[in-house]
């Protein structure tokens, strides 16, 4: 009986750590799947070629520039992630080549050999000819007619059309680069997305001024409210200012980052749960997140110019209404006698 005892609280011990080794096992497993993908979809200091079934990869390292602005600002620390470069509040700035910087220049490449391949540069034909240049004719049309003029207008739409089909296209191609293999996402960082917001509220903040003047885009933050509660609305006016941008920034990074999270994660479930049968399941819904990815791309790039044209629209109508304010007041007893006989017409 005591030698029955023994064994059974032996094989319990047993089982109790096979149970844990297994569990150990498989947070390992996790946390390797959560690196991964971090690694993958954060930017880093060199470009990695995978080679396709193999737990190879070719590290291409990207130039490193530092400039210290202090003397032994720039030297490294060493912690238990590896070397760090101090940031720019301990006086280094750092300008070095990421992964994502070559992407936005590739996009940019992109961008600049769509115009000279597919643009219509003779003009002595009108309607353009081949795929290619169709459907980028109905993408530049398409943002000038829909975005550009029916959010800012027919007089003003015109002048930051330029501005609009940058932006639509950068972006585009960015998104695009990142469904490609051993490419990435640069508008899932959110250094890139706010630096595009930054360039749209400075075009915004522009736009107003010239439309309503200096005096009249001042006298916007008020919000034509009485002046003693000028204490409250232009707070609020100017924090409306930064709103905006914010938006642009966190909506761009949010859905361009997390829809290839989601494509990574499916496919570690597969070495999460340990068995091949669960990439039947795994790997069809990573293709159509996947092919989700392909449509959001546009998406985003739409919802950005759409949004940008529509925060211009806003900035330029504060000249139109402070004209028809001027108006009102100048020519109120004009108005109001033209108004008074315009009811009397439709009345009779």
């Amino acid at each position: 009986m005591r030698k029955a005892m023994i064994l059974l609280v032996g094989l319990m011990a047993a089982g109790a750590a096979y149970a844990a080794g297994a569990d150990t096992h498989q947070e390992k497993e996790s946390e390797d799947v959560a690196g991964y993908i971090l690694h993958h979809v954060s930017d880093s200091r060199e470009l990695e070629i995978e080679v396709p079934l193999s737990r190879n990869h070719i590290p291409i390292h990207l130039p490193e520039i530092l400039i210290p602005l202090k003397a032994g600002a720039c030297e490294k620390q060493m912690t238990d992630h590896g070397e760090v470069v101090p940031s720019l509040g301990a006086g280094c700035l750092d300008l070095s080549i990421t992964k994502h910087t070559v992407m936005m220049w590739l996009a940019a490449v992109l961008l600049i050999g769509s115009l000279l391949i597919w643009s219509n540069r003779d003009k002595t034909k009108l309607v353009p000819r081949g795929t290619g240049a169709n459907l980028f004719e109905m993408l530049v049309l398409f943002v000038r007619d829909e975005l550009a003029i029916k959010n800012i207008g027919k007089e003003e739409g015109p002048r930051y059309t330029p501005y609009l089909l940058t932006a639509f296209f950068f972006i585009l191609f960015m998104n695009l680069l990142g469904l490609f293999p051993w490419m990435a996402t640069a508008t899932g960082n959110l250094a890139v997305t706010l630096a595009l917001a930054v360039c749209t509220f400075v075009l915004t903040q522009v736009a107003g001024i010239r439309s309503a003047g200096l005096g009249g885009y001042l006298a916007h933050l008020t919000g034509g409210v009485h002046w003693s509660l000028w204490f409250i609305m232009i707070p609020v006016e100017f924090l409306g200012l930064f709103t905006k941008p914010f938006a642009l920034t966190v909506r761009l990074f949010a859905n361009m980052l997390a829809g290839h999270i989601v494509i990574f994660f499916l496919l570690g479930l597969i070495f999460m749960l340990g068995h091949p049968a669960v990439a039947l399941v795994s790997v069809p819904f990573a293709m159509g997140i996947y092919l989700l990815e392909l449509f959001v791309a546009f998406v985003q790039a739409y919802v950005f110019t759409m949004l940008s044209a529509l925060f211009i629209g806003m900035s330029v109508a504060m000249g139109h209404h402070g004209h028809e304010h001027a108006e009102e007041h100048g020519h109120g007893e004009g108005a109001h006698s033209h108004d008074h006989g315009k009811a009397h017409v439709l009345g009779s």
